[in-house]
């Protein structure tokens, strides 16, 4: 008997089966600064515990993608180490703070299955959470994945695909930050002059700066995260596939889409929910990531008067800055668009 795994395949997955992820993290200032030196994010609250403490946080928090990125490296070695492609997200909400020196763990629960026409293949659908080291709940959200199948003629192990939210309700926001001293909130020093009250539904922003991607950024990144995700590194099997290259895991995309928004965003310093999310197209290294945002929501929180609540689109593209934002032509996505985010994120009022 081999001591080693190949990972699951979709007919080794059950609907209801429950999955505990090996590997908890301890989590370090120098993820922090590894992150930081990845992506570039200059959110002041994440940055400085100075200007944390001053509006009423213990200390500076951890991203909060930093934080989901972590998470989801727990699950990649049982849900998705034979994916052909993680296909989206829905019903994310980040619950509360995490800091250096907390450790994360991560559990996921099967809750869809649907075998593909082609029986080479299988969706398969899970939600998992991600909790400290006293079992408080930080990040819960559930994603779907297309799956390979070991033997094309093994019978499909469940037929189920889940209803899911279409988005989060902002009623459901108000305990992802600490009450906050926005009295004591700088403006200057988080390097924006815009609050709740300065955006407009229906407003677009291109955030103007362009980031070109590094094969070794990309790689470290993952390992940063230990998702063992075979199509991220290995080339000798990268080769044997359609693309014949290394693909780009989809959250750099997302956390380089995220640091590019600082400009046009830069008080919106807290991811709350993530309604949904779409990776229409795989981002390979040497291209040159933009974005741009629109507002499609604004909601006060109940019991806060201290910050609101943004609902957004990112819309991250390939070689192709946004100042004509990109997104679709009819039903078709522009060929340059790579990501489309719907989420929340808290901005001072």
């Amino acid at each position: 008997m081999t001591k080693t795994s190949a990972g699951n395949f979709f007919e080794d997955f059950r609907l209801g089966q429950t999955i505990r992820h090996a590997t908890p993290r301890t989590m370090s200032m120098g993820d922090v600064a590894l992150y930081t030196g990845l992506f570039g994010p200059r959110f002041a609250v994440q940055s400085s515990d100075a200007f944390a403490k001053a509006i009423g946080y213990p200390r500076a928090p951890l991203d909060d993608l930093l934080v989901f990125h972590v998470v989801f490296g727990k699950t990649v070695p049982d849900v998705s180490l034979n994916a052909v492609a993680n296909l989206g997200y829905a019903a994310m909400q980040f619950l509360t703070p995490v800091y250096a020196g907390d450790t994360l763990s991560a559990t996921s629960e099967v809750i869809g299955l649907k075998e593909n026409s082609n029986r080479k293949t299988g969706i398969v659908t899970v939600r998992t959470r991600g909790v400290k080291q006293d079992g408080t709940a930080v990040l819960e959200y559930v994603r779907w994945v297309m799956v390979r199948k070991r033997d094309e003629a093994a019978p499909a192990p469940g037929d189920h695909v889940p209803r899911l939210p279409t988005f989060v309700e902002a009623r459901l926001l108000g305990d992802a930050c600490p009450p906050l001293n926005v009295k004591a909130y700088d403006l200057e020093l988080a390097g924006s002059p815009y609050r709740f009250g300065d955006y407009e539904i229906g407003e677009k922003i291109d955030h103007v700066d362009g980031i070109t991607v590094e094969e070794a950024e990309h790689q470290t990144a993952t390992r940063l995260y230990q998702n063992t995700a075979r199509i991220h590194f290995d080339q000798y099997s990268a080769a044997q596939s359609r693309f014949g290259r290394r693909l780009i895991y989809g959250g750099h995309v997302i956390s380089l889409a995220r640091a590019i928004s600082f400009n046009g965003l830069g008080n919106a310093f807290h991811i709350a929910a993530i309604n949904g999310g779409r990776h229409v197209s795989p981002l390979f290294a040497g291209r040159t990531v933009f974005a741009w945002s629109e507002v499609l929501a604004k909601s006060e929180l109940p019991g806060r008067d201290d910050v609101g609540a943004l609902r957004l689109r990112t819309v991250a593209t390939s070689d192709k800055p946004c100042a004509d934002f990109p997104y679709k032509n009819g039903e078709d996505y522009d060929p340059a668009v790579l990501l489309d985010l719907d989420y929340w994120v808290l901005i001072p009022r």
